[in-house]
């Protein structure tokens, strides 16, 4: 609507600098004009300024963060927990997203135009993270076994969405390959004991 009105006053202030107006009007209107439309498009405009990300690149972005979130745990169980089973599924995990995040950039790569995941942290995720850091002994192995059920399951829920509704082939390819292994590692964190 604004560039509507904006391509309105354009073409009015041409049609009257033509009908023989002084170019002093001419000009002041075109610089309210310019001056409008710039600072709409830097100062007032956020969907301008920063596009919202496709399905496709917000799906990468989860999935690398979610590795990322699931790494930075298990490592820290490698080295918190006393369970033996703990950090054996721990390293399991280390190594299966470690894996995953590889497959994801390679999926990712492929992608028309390319797509680059963001493997930053959410605020939640970065939160359960600094949590777990403060904990040991029982607290720690009850901690990370709930952050990993839960984790486990958004990542199920989402892959599965993903290889249904997405948008990217090869990351909707990625994602339907990628349900088992989550399945099962989701089983696996619900079958520790802390």
């Amino acid at each position: 609507m604004r560039y509507k009105t904006i391509a309105m006053l354009s073409a009015a202030t041409l049609a009257l600098a033509g009908c023989g107006q002084k170019s002093e009007t001419s000009t002041t209107t075109t610089n309210t004009v310019s001056t409008e439309v710039g600072s709409s498009m830097t100062a007032g405009n956020d969907s301008l300024a920063a596009p919202l990300p496709s399905a496709g690149q917000s799906f990468a972005n989860a999935a690398a963060s979610g590795d990322a979130f699931e790494i930075a745990e298990s490592q820290l169980a490698l080295t918190t927990s006393k369970s033996a089973a703990i950090k054996s599924f721990a390293k399991k995990m280390v190594d299966a997203h470690t894996a995953s995040t590889a497959k994801l950039k390679t999926a990712a790569a492929s992608a028309t135009p390319a797509i680059t995941p963001d493997a930053t942290l959410t605020a939640d995720q970065q939160q359960k993270l600094d949590a777990l850091k403060t904990k040991t002994g029982a607290d720690f192995d009850t901690a990370y076994v709930a952050d990993q059920v839960a984790a486990h399951q958004a990542t199920l829920d989402a892959v599965r969405g993903y290889s249904t509704t997405g948008d990217v082939p090869a990351l909707k390819t990625f994602a339907t390959g990628l349900i088992p292994t989550v399945t099962a590692h989701l089983n696996m964190a619900k079958g520790l004991k802390p």
